[in-house]
């Protein structure tokens, strides 16, 4: 992430927000040959005294601060001109130059040291308030960067243990962190995890994250499928683009980052993260379709499509975290091709059993630019999945069903009576180009949205 700092001069590259298409005068003239009117989410470069000024139009903060920044990727320093900024908005343009200034890790076995990134922002303002403002969001653009490193490293290194030892990150910041391998999954009867996990060489584990908070009030769970490849089972995933299937962990990767946030803010909200950790793959023992489960909750699960894994896995952490007895439970997971027919790229899909969460839910994204589609799920969904031989299946066999809807279905009979919401964030878990606010790769989606949620609707002991 950007080194930030509040500062009362800067020498660096600057970057002027104009409001209104209202042009500071010692560069009207310039903008003008450029064409550049001050219109939102326009730039135009100018220079003064060999000086690099980056005019950028100010509509949402976030996404100027994005743009300011990919103008200026290649410069090692930047600062933003705050002076005439509100403290939020100062602190929403700064969040969104460290967003899209991220980029993934390097592999390469000879990285050229000399290429020059941005690393520094300098946020000119005199004002105390503005610092003050930065701090409170900076958690979470942290947090969302973790969690965009951890999609980004490849599955040879990030196998569900080695996912458990990136979370050393979060036990540094004061979350508490307890695992559970096989022999204890085996005696919890978390038959859908085991299942999905027993073709790897690799076990899968349940990792939970506990951060304390202040208040005297139950917690908000956070649960993220954990699948850190998926390469469909014995119902086998076609060979292309299935390297992208090690982005199947992103639901786990959003949970975890969204607790590091909260740790990293000192949030007064005591909250729990519960990550489903397996590698779906083939094997001799890999389950198969036809196979019976028995599931944490009691339940009995038929199996019909192994490259369905993921609400078995999350099924079985959402009724260890009920069990909780959580104010609400969030999950977060890379779940189903059909949202992204429905949405595409530019929202994830939001199920429930309470309107009001997720109505707080949607206000959160519109905040943070994770925005959710609120969809349904209805009796019929639930009907489709009656099976003839255990209490229910997890997928309908067949293309051209409404897999994104029945899936929630399923995932609603593990949550019981707690407020619940189901974020299916496939589509919008990576880029495949880089956008404005995005570099290629990794977006961290639900990081921010999750940290933006408590902070509105579970800080408050008295909501309680």
């Amino acid at each position: 992430m950007l080194k930030v700092r509040c500062v009362s001069v800067s020498e660096a590259p600057l970057v002027i927000p104009v409001r209104g298409g209202d042009i500071p005068a010692p560069w009207r003239a310039a903008a003008a040959a450029d064409g550049f009117t001050g219109k939102p989410e326009t730039w135009c470069e100018v220079f003064d005294c060999g000086r690099r000024i980056v005019l950028v139009g100010l509509g949402d903060p976030l996404h100027a601060g994005a743009l300011a920044a990919s103008r200026l990727l290649r410069s090692p320093r930047m600062a933003i001109d705050a002076t005439h900024l509100t403290p939020k908005e100062a602190a929403a343009l700064s969040a969104g130059a460290c967003l899209r200034s991220w980029h993934p890790v390097n592999f390469r076995a000879h990285p050229d040291d000399n290429d020059p990134r941005l690393a520094e922002l300098d946020l000119v303002s005199d004002d105390s308030a503005t610092e003050r403002a930065w701090l409170k969001v900076a958690a979470g653009v942290e947090a969302c960067l973790f969690a965009r490193d951890l999609v980004t490293e490849p599955s040879n290194t990030l196998s569900p243990a080695g996912f458990v030892a990136r979370l050393d990150r979060l036990v540094k910041a004061g979350v508490t962190l307890e695992v559970k391998h096989v022999p204890e999954l085996q005696a919890g009867r978390f038959g859908g995890l085991l299942a999905v996990g027993q073709g790897s060489i690799h076990p899968a584990c349940l990792a939970i994250l506990r951060w304390p908070g202040s208040h005297p009030v139950p917690p908000v769970a956070f649960v993220g499928k954990g699948i850190t490849f998926d390469t469909g089972g014995i119902c086998i995933k076609p060979a292309d683009r299935m390297w992208e299937m090690r982005a199947d962990m992103a639901g786990a990767a959003a949970a975890a980052g969204a607790l590091l946030a909260l740790a990293l803010r000192r949030s007064p909200a005591p909250a729990f993260a519960v990550l489903a950790l397996a590698e779906n793959t083939t094997g001799a023992n890999s389950y198969r379709p036809g196979d019976v489960l028995a599931m944490h909750n009691g339940a009995t699960v038929q199996v019909v499509d192994t490259d369905a894994e993921g609400r078995l896995v999350l099924a079985d952490a959402l009724a260890f975290a009920v069990r909780e007895k959580p104010q609400a439970v969030v999950d977060l997971a890379t779940l189903t091709g059909s949202i992204v027919v429905a949405l595409g790229h530019e929202m994830a899909g939001c199920f429930d059993n309470d309107p009001a969460l997720a109505a707080a839910a949607a206000s959160a994204g519109a905040v943070t630019g994770e925005n959710i589609w609120r969809m349904p799920i209805g009796a019929q969904h639930r009907d489709a999945l009656d099976s003839a031989v255990a209490d229910l299946k997890h997928c309908v066999d067949g293309r051209g069903q409404p897999d994104a809807c029945q899936a929630a279905a399923f995932l609603k009979e593990f949550v019981g009576e707690t407020p619940w919401l189901h974020i299916d964030i496939a589509g919008v878990e990576s880029r495949e180009a880089a956008t404005c606010l995005h570099a290629k790769g990794a977006t961290g989606f639900g990081v921010r949205l999750l940290d933006q949620l408590v902070a509105d609707r579970f800080e408050d002991p008295h909501r309680v």
